[in-house]
């Protein structure tokens, strides 16, 4: 077996006005031709940090290698070390024998280049081909990535397409000219399970046709488990396991009772452990997720407090509190000359659906399914052009400006992404007064400090922090920042949108616990939009499931989830990554 890339003792710090941190600390792997390796950590722990060292793609400052080698063989004998050629060498080696996935194809492909120019221009660069069987390479390549119709794709601008098409359009620019190393930066994260198969499906059979080595960066060991042959464990800067992925996944964590997952009885590190143990899909509904923290600081052998132990029951004479009839949603498709519009999307098709207080029920179905829209109707910020939404016996569809306003203040909305939704320039403290101050609940300057400063710590983060920006706290801190924001209002009725798809799995399970508590202690009303079924099973009391508009199955949690009816529900259920 071959070695390819060997990173011995590598060593990462960041110095910014006089402060160093060390990001990654003395690791050591090593690939090989042919195999997978897998790097598994949660955000932070140094594992994007890691593959960016071996383009040298970390500007220098504020990067500076403290210690160590990077030495990449295509034959295994003659190495080099990339972290010390030119720039001009590391170029000729970046997409020609080195390529890279990001993790966020929109921001890694060029908005103002047909994706067809995109990938033409890597093998224009590094092989010796005139621009007609650059042309000519690229639709193979993007036949080769199964997109839809590749001709017309060589045309077609990023936005464009889907998220796991991007994503292809990705793959086929790093695969084009036939690398030895292929690096994948969470290439899957936030896509639906069911792109997210078929990308890791195509990554491999791409993978073993090109005999290369892949590292493959992820948080989710689930998907370590379909791809992987060895598996490399970070946490805090440091590798602190390397072993094969059977040996990994073949290890049982003991569950000596039902309720509770018990000191773990195997060699694997507390960390690893962790990681296996927090995944919803192990665990019964109301059962406070294990965290990293449960492994990492003490044995998590203490019998965990039950929330309930039936699901949700309402009473059958019971109005419900939100009734939506007939519902349809449509956008503009197509507009002629004088920009008159000639077709319509239909993104929700007829739904009718209805919630009762206290009890959260979950959507779920692929990008482009509808759920999203539905969700921010619920909200009225997207028109309806038929139909009904009956909130506490009103029809919001048809309330007055003045009304909305009200009606907003007990209905919220917490993002897929924490980032784009908080203020840069605001403060956190800031961002959770303003819709205290602006709808006039409390004027007083020192109330509205204290109500920010009770909101925080009821999502567990000190109040000390309200003068902090987003940009200073990790993505599960913004989500806990924009759940508090969501709170400051006191809604009785909560949209979570995607609200933890594109976190880190550890960080998924605090926020998880998080919103079971404030459902308990507040009893809050949720609609729980995901695309990961085996989360909303845990958190969810019922599961409507959506597909191209249209509701096609709907029941109660448990029974969606082991007993799907429809074809559509086993296929999504059976994309879910299992280990």
């Amino acid at each position: 077996m071959k070695t390819l890339l060997q990173i011995k003792n590598l060593s990462v710090d960041f110095v910014t006005e006089g402060t160093t941190t060390n990001a990654v600390k003395n690791i050591s792997v090593d690939v090989h031709r042919g195999k997978i390796m897998a790097i598994v950590g949660e955000s932070g722990s140094g594992k994007s940090v890691t593959a960016l060292s071996l383009l040298q793609l970390l500007p220098q400052p504020p990067a500076v290698f403290a210690g160590g080698k990077i030495l990449f063989s295509e034959d295994g004998e003659h190495a080099v070390d990339l972290l010390s050629i030119s720039p001009d060498n590391i170029r000729k080696i970046r997409g020609a024998k080195i390529s890279m996935i990001f993790q966020e194809p929109m921001t890694s492909l060029n908005p103002v280049m047909s994706c067809g120019r995109q990938v033409m221009e890597a093998l224009l660069i590094h092989k010796n081909i005139s621009a007609d069987a650059a042309k000519k390479k690229t639709i193979e390549w993007f036949d080769k990535v199964k997109l839809p119709s590749p001709d017309r794709m060589f045309d077609r601008y990023p936005h464009q397409l889907s998220g796991g098409q991007k994503q292809r359009v990705m793959i086929a620019m790093a695969m084009c000219c036939e690398p030895s190393l292929l690096i994948c930066d969470e290439p899957t994260t936030a896509l639906d399970v069911t792109v997210q198969k078929a990308i890791l499906d195509l990554i491999r059979e791409l993978q073993q046709q090109q005999n290369m080595g892949v590292i493959f960066i992820t948080h989710d060991l689930g998907v370590v488990a379909q791809i992987a042959d060895e598996v490399a464990i970070m946490y805090k800067g440091e590798v602190v396991e390397i072993k094969n992925a059977g040996e990994i996944f073949s290890i049982p964590i003991d569950r000596s009772n039902s309720h509770k997952v018990t000191e773990v009885k195997n060699h694997l590190h507390p960390y690893t452990n962790a990681l296996l143990a927090c995944r919803p899909g192990l665990h019964p509904k109301g059962i406070p997720l294990p965290t990293v923290e449960d492994f990492t600081n003490e044995p998590f052998n203490k019998e965990p407090e039950v929330i309930k132990q039936q699901g949700f029951q309402f009473k059958k004479d019971e109005k419900p509190l939100l009734q939506v009839k007939d519902l349809v949603i449509r956008f503009p498709s197509k507009t002629n000359i004088f920009g008159k519009t000639t077709e319509y999307f239909t993104a929700v098709d007829g739904v009718s659906m209805e919630v009762h207080t206290g009890e959260t029920l979950g959507l779920v179905g692929e990008s482009g399914c509808g759920k999203t829209t539905l969700g921010r109707a619920l909200l009225k910020l997207v028109e309806a052009d038929s139909g009904q939404i009956i909130y506490h016996n009103k029809d919001i569809t048809i309330l007055s400006n003045r009304e909305v306003k009200e009606f907003r203040k007990d209905v919220q909305l917490i993002f897929q992404d924490p980032y784009s939704s908080l203020n840069p320039r605001l403060t956190i403290g800031a961002a959770i007064s303003e819709p205290i101050r602006v709808t006039g609940i409390e004027n007083d300057r020192a109330k509205q400090k204290e109500l920010v400063s009770g909101l925080l710590e009821r999502v567990n983060m000190p109040s000390a922090m309200m003068k902090r920006y987003p940009h200073e706290f990790s993505g599960g801190q913004r989500q806990r920042i924009v759940i508090a924001r969501a709170l400051a209002l006191n809604p009785g009725f909560l949209v979570c949108d995607e609200s933890v798809s594109a976190l880190d799995v550890s960080v998924q399970a605090q926020v998880l616990n998080l919103l079971n508590e404030l459902k308990r202690e507040l009893g809050l009303t949720m609609l729980f939009i995901s695309h990961d079924l085996s989360v909303v099973r845990y958190m969810c009391d019922r599961i409507m499931v959506m597909h191209k508009g249209k509701i096609v199955e709907s029941g109660d949690a448990d029974e969606v989830y082991y007993q799907p009816k429809t074809e559509y529900t086993k296929m999504l259920i059976s994309s879910i990554p299992k280990i």
